[in-house]
């Protein structure tokens, strides 16, 4: 590679794909065999490294004029098996994948974050106060859901409740010495 022009993308991953196997066999054979941590093995490779709290991909932002705007990346993914509802102060949120084809068993990834997986149940706090869940919009585009809830033109003044302090005498109340 020191003398080329170009880069072989090819030869690139078959080095450091290599070196990650010396390492591995390295420290195996420093720590011992049978540390699972230093492996190299298809047991490893059927983990979910990708979080569950940050799948799919999203963004939430407030807009100038108080939208408050919800986009979910969700390639793969089609709009009718999308479920979006209000329970209360929450949006509700899921997505289905439709079944594909089983995975070829003969593929060794040297990358994997691409894992389409169903979407179950996720909230996020919508406060019918502030927020018309009644005027809300979704639009999906492209691989991105985008939820988009309008302000309430007047939001909702709440009546707090007073609670009244009364002065007691220290003697009469035994909890207090």
């Amino acid at each position: 590679m020191k003398n080329r022009m170009y880069f072989d993308i090819g030869s690139m991953l078959d080095e450091i794909f290599e070196t990650a196997k010396k390492f591995s066999e390295q420290a195996q054979q420093t720590f011992g065999q049978g540390n699972p941590f230093f492996s190299w093995n298809e047991e490893h490779e059927n983990i979910d490294w990708y979080p569950s709290y940050s799948y799919p991909p999203m963004n939430i932002y407030l807009t100038a004029n108080r939208e408050l705007v919800f986009e979910f990346a969700l390639a793969g993914f089609d709009e009718k098996d999308i479920d979006l509802s209000f329970t209360g102060d929450y949006m509700n949120f899921s997505a289905r994948i439709a079944p594909t084809a089983t995975e070829n068993q003969d593929i060794r990834y040297f990358k994997r974050r691409l894992k389409l997986k169903d979407i179950e149940k996720q909230k996020y706090y919508v406060p019918t106060d502030k927020f018309d869940q009644q005027a809300v919009k979704a639009v999906f585009k492209n691989g991105i859901l985008r939820v988009t809830v309008p302000p309430k033109e007047q939001p909702e003044q709440q009546e707090g409740i007073k609670i009244s302090i009364i002065r007691e005498e220290d003697n009469d109340n035994p909890s207090f010495q």
